[in-house]
């Protein structure tokens, strides 16, 4: 599956829009991850337990964005984008993430 950030696609056409399209993960840190994670905030720098725990949630996110495309028939993904906020307080933080886009299909350009 095609998945783009930008509304085309070089060399094809866009021959019908399928919908909106969005996948959602909210995470919290693994032991391991809120360990390390606080840590890692003691001594400064990036903080790459975290970082790890975010990049997931992404790819999760993404995996079921793609999921939702295919299931209405689409052959790719345009304008995709992600959005992440915090949930809950310093004690039950999470990480929301939202990602979304138009599933659509598009066929090559002869």
């Amino acid at each position: 599956m095609i998945v783009t950030t930008t509304f085309d696609v070089s060399g094809y056409r866009i021959r019908e829009y399928k919908g909106l399209v969005r996948g959602i993960i909210v995470r919290s840190p693994t032991i391991r991850q809120g360990c390390l994670g606080g840590f890692a905030q003691i001594l400064g720098g990036q903080i790459h337990a975290y970082a790890e725990m975010c990049e997931q949630a992404r790819q999760q996110a993404l995996d079921q964005v793609m999921e939702h495309a295919q299931a209405l028939g689409a052959n790719a993904i345009v304008g995709l984008r992600y959005d992440a906020s915090e949930l809950g307080g310093q004690r039950n933080a999470a990480t929301e993430v939202l990602c979304y886009g138009t599933a659509v299909v598009i066929e090559q350009v002869r």
